[in-house]
């Protein structure tokens, strides 16, 4: 399984709705709807700062993770984005993968 990392910020009326059903509701929502997809949270938190809500959870691949951030944006109510997550062992496999390119300028 993959991991990503799920930032979403509320709209004004995502926000109304977050304040109507409260936190806990929400967070079940969004873990309902993960492991729909096939995928468990690892841990989800709400903040205060650029976004409003961070997820990071386990899905069987890229598709499913794009498949949520589609569905849930344009559902409404949030402004979300999704980002792979890579362990350091995974980065240790890209760094010996040897590619061609040539910079800019070259």
């Amino acid at each position: 399984m993959a991991r990503f990392l799920f930032t979403a910020t509320y709209t004004a009326e995502g926000i109304k709705g977050l304040g109507k059903d409260g936190g806990t509701t929400r967070a079940e929502v969004v873990q309902a709807l993960i492991e729909n997809a096939g995928g468990r949270v690892e841990a989800l938190y709400f903040a205060f700062g650029e976004h409003d809500l961070y997820i990071v959870c386990e899905l069987p691949d890229p598709v499913a993770a794009a498949a949520l951030g589609i569905q849930v944006r344009a559902a409404g109510g949030v402004e979300a984005s999704v980002v792979s997550l890579l362990t350091p062992a995974e980065i240790d496999a890209a760094a010996g993968v040897q590619v061609a390119y040539q910079p800019p300028g070259r």
